[in-house]
């Protein structure tokens, strides 16, 4: 039986001889010329390593037989990093089953937190300090505005998103709210209005107060890195510019039940910045890929870009090392989630679904309505691992040793 749907879609891909391209290939093809040409931080050099190899021999696997018409398979393992485009699906259908138990029976707000596209600069070069300045900023802003609105402490998700439909930078938090909060002594449940939380132009104000203070704070600390288009003396010259700007506070219509959140979340939590889908042709160092244009009801375009410059735009979207995209606060907050949802649950009169963990093949089924146990040849017998396949690392400790 295969761990992941990654191993089933490398079968597929065996027999499927009209194989797409895929944004590994854009790296296998131009990878190498790119970091010769760009000095890249190493675990930038770690990601491009990881899609590049992906599912082939060089991570190794498993020979697969099936059991019925004695169809066999080489099965590669998956890098399984966060920014490989083959390597979410899995990840995120047990993301969304492990939030089932924790949705509320209540409507959701969406609000969308955007810095302005002055800061992109800085941020590229202080992802970590700016990124986390925005999720500081962020919920304390929404966890004021509770008190103040809805008198108690609301809960809510927070999704980093750094990307545009054309992978150019431009970063933002999506947040995803229950329309309850807790009241101080967490002896009753305060009901939110379902058609509105909060005003947007308020929370712009006060969003845009608190990061830029905290990010004249991380100035005056020397946290951070200044190089390129923005340099030390013009600091102030941006803080200024940033007062002038109109913030940008989006507030989305609520979502009307929970599995209409589930349904969103699976979408946008483990996203990259490009699906494999989305690649048109990888033809003379040249990439045409599909997008939505926003400007335009959402029409489908395509664009072409140079290697050189889609490689530029993804690797805008590398995230450092151990930072966490998904967060949450308020009642929601890690440390007490569990326990504060079973009691607003039970403040609500509602039942509480407690989590179980599913084998990925009848995640799989129930999601797709693929047996990924099934061999895609004959439909009829199962896939079963007859032998293994040494890594590049295996091999090279085997020759080693002997």
């Amino acid at each position: 039986m295969f761990k992941t749907y990654s191993e089933f879609i490398t079968v597929q891909d065996d027999i499927n001889s009209n194989s797409k391209s895929e944004v590994a290939d854009i790296f296998r093809q131009y990878g190498i010329d790119y970091i010769k040409s760009h000095p890249l931080p190493a675990h930038y050099l770690k990601v491009i390593h990881d899609i590049s190899v992906c599912r082939t021999p060089y991570l190794g696997g498993h020979i697969y037989k099936c059991n019925h018409c004695g169809f066999e398979s080489p099965v590669y393992n998956s890098c399984r990093n966060r920014h490989c485009p083959k390597c979410q699906f899995t990840a995120r259908l047990k993301w969304v089953e492990k939030r089932k138990s924790e949705l509320l029976p209540v409507g959701y707000f969406h609000n969308v937190f955007t810095l302005p596209h002055e800061l992109n600069p800085l941020v590229l070069r202080n992802k970590n300090v700016c990124l986390n300045l925005l999720f500081k900023s962020v919920s304390e802003t929404l966890l004021q505005f509770g008190i103040n609105n809805a008198k108690g402490k609301i809960g809510f998700i927070a999704i980093l998103h750094s990307w545009t439909q054309t992978l150019l930078d431009h970063f933002h938090l999506h947040c995803l709210i229950p329309a309850v909060a807790f009241s101080g002594h967490k002896d009753h449940i305060i009901r939110i209005r379902q058609d509105y939380l909060i005003n947007v132009e308020n929370l712009s104000k006060v969003f845009m107060g608190k990061y830029i203070d905290y990010l004249i704070n991380a100035y005056h600390s020397d946290k951070l890195i200044f190089a390129g288009r923005i340099n030390r003396k013009d600091f102030y010259h941006l803080i200024d510019s940033l007062w002038k700007k109109e913030w940008v506070v989006y507030s989305k219509k609520p979502f009307s039940d929970p599995e209409t959140v589930l349904e969103y979340l699976s979408r946008y939590t483990h996203r990259v910045a490009i699906a494999n889908q989305r690649i048109v042709s990888i033809m003379d160092a040249e990439i045409t890929f599909k997008y939505k244009d926003r400007n335009n009801d959402n029409l489908e375009k395509q664009m072409t870009l140079t290697a050189d410059e889609f490689m530029r735009r993804f690797l805008l979207h590398i995230l450092p090392e151990n930072f966490m995209k998904i967060r949450y606060y308020g009642f929601l907050g890690n440390r007490d989630r569990k326990d504060n949802i079973r009691l607003c649950l039970d403040l609500l009169e509602a039942d509480y679904v407690q989590y179980k963990e599913k084998n990925i093949s009848v995640l799989m089924e129930e999601v797709t309505g693929i047996n990924i146990t099934m061999c895609p040849q004959c439909k009829k017998g199962q896939l079963n691992a007859i032998s293994k396949i040494l890594s590049f690392r295996e091999k090279t400790i085997k020759n080693n040793s002997s």
